[in-house]
Formats: structure tokens, sequence, C-alpha cells
């Protein structure tokens, strides 16, 4: 039957990805391969393009979405899905993971329930991806009214230091880092405020299909009202709360691994509870 198609006839499809829907129309016996480009024509500004993903087409036979078939062709109207492959959650190694620290500045420090102690815990993980190896990224919000990061952080081996006046910290500067990252699949992200900055920046990565793991002890806002809903609602969508410790401890994840004495150097007194128990 595709065989007997005009090859210069279109096709009407609606294209979905994440939260976003778009129709558009695509030539008549399309494959995979066309729609692959399709959608990062549609979609590309939201799609990690080095994450592996799969396209799935609604079957009114089952009602629901299934995998596109293989050398399966569009022929008619249809309803088209583009779907990130899952990774097992949870499971951070050196090598997959990079560490955003975002908007730890100085004229934070008043306004910010236990800045100190989120400080000092961002001390612990830049630290311990520097002795890993694991790239670091750090963004100052507005730094020309609101300073440089804090001195006690040493931002020195970061990939890239950067301002931004957006909220979130994935912003092109960012995302071309991360184009010449292409194993990193995994982020874990830390800084201020917990409810603004460190939610938008972990829903953008969520929607490009990184694994992301918020740091709850060196993340705060002025409001911990704020602050623990925003961790609540993080958890909702997906994204891993977790603590320095674990985090560091996945990263190794072997007594012995080469690098187990120097983390273990870091994380020997615990880390400040930076306000979390308060209410337990």
């Amino acid at each position: 039957m595709a065989h007997h198609e005009d090859s210069c006839s279109q096709v009407q499809v609606l294209l979905t990805f994440s939260t976003f829907s778009r129709p558009t129309t695509i030539p008549s016996g399309s494959g995979y391969e066309v729609l692959h480009e399709k959608f990062l024509s549609v979609y590309g500004d939201h799609i990690n393009v080095f994450r592996k993903f799969i396209i799935q087409i609604y079957s009114d036979e089952w009602g629901q979405y299934i995998d596109f078939p293989k050398g399966f062709t569009i022929l008619s109207k249809c309803k088209l899905r583009l779907e990130l492959e899952r990774t097992p959650l949870g499971n951070l190694t050196p090598d997959t993971t990079a560490f955003l620290c975002c908007d730890m500045q100085e004229r934070f420090r008043p306004a910010i329930k236990y800045f100190d102690d989120i400080v000092s815990v961002g001390q612990r993980l830049i630290h311990g991806a520097d002795i890993l190896g694991s790239p670091l990224i750090v963004s100052e919000q507005y730094p020309k009214g609101l300073g440089s990061t804090v001195p006690e952080l040493d931002i020195s081996a970061a990939r890239l230091v950067f301002p931004k006046t957006k909220f979130s910290m994935i912003l092109p500067e960012v995302e071309k880092v991360l184009a010449t990252l292409p194993h990193i699949r995994a982020m874990v992200l830390f800084g201020v405020e917990t409810h603004v900055c460190i939610q938008q920046t972990a829903l953008d990565l969520i929607g490009r299909g990184f694994e992301v793991h918020v740091v709850a002890d060196s993340t705060s806002s002025r409001s911990m009202v704020d602050r623990m809903f925003a961790l609540k609602r993080m958890a909702q969508l997906g994204v891993i709360i977790s603590t320095s410790e674990s985090v560091l401890l996945q990263l190794v994840a072997d007594k012995e691994h080469p690098k187990f004495k120097a983390i273990q150097s870091i994380i020997k007194a615990s880390a400040p509870e930076s306000g979390l128990l308060m209410n337990v």
C-alpha cells in the first residue's frame, strides 16, 4: 500500500514530548529515521540529544501508546510520542555524574536560612567532585548585584562559572558544556533557593532525561516552608532527594575504591543538619 502513495503527499501527525504537544506534517511513508529528525527539529531545545529515546505511536486497538514497530511507516493521521529511555534510579558513578552548584553567593548569606550550614556541605560536595574527577558547573545569579560565589567554596576547578538572570541553570552555555560530556546521565544539584532556582533547574533537567539528585542538606531558602514543600514537590516528580554523605558514598560504592579514604576524610565528621530535623 505504501508503494502506491504519492511521495510528495503529507500526513498530519501530533508530536508529543514531556508536557508539550504540537501538530505538524511529515511525508507519507515516513519511518523511524524521519520521525527521529522531525522530533529533534520540533523539540530540539528541550531534548538532550545524547540520551537514548524511543518513539511510540498511539494504538486505537489497545487504547494506549505502543513502541513504534520496526519497519513501520506512517501513511495516515496519527499521534506520536517521544519517550526517553529510563535508567535505574539512584546509582551514581563518578564518570557519569556532574555536579551543579547554584547561586551560592555572598549577598544571600544573611537571607537564606542555615546558609553557613549549606555552604559547609557544599564544600564537601565540591571537594568530593574534584577528588573523583566529576565535572562541576557553577552559576551566579546577577553577580553584579548579588556578589560572587562565597570564598569558602573553591570553584577554581569548575568547567564553567557563569552569570545568569534566569532562575534555571539550564542555559545555552551550560548545554554547550554538557554536549561535550555525552556520558553524563546524572546531576547532583545544590545551592539556593530550593523553591526557585534549584526547583526550576531540576525540572528542566528531568525534562531533558537526566537523573537528578538534589542534596537536601546543601540547599535552602529564605523560608523553611518554601524549602520543605519544594523538596516534596521535586520528589513527587522523580527527583531523588538525597544527602551529601549518601551521594559521596554512592559515588565510591566500595571500601576498596582507590578514592575511598579521601572521601572518608571529607565525611568523617557528620554534616550539619541545616534545620532538616526540626520537625522530626
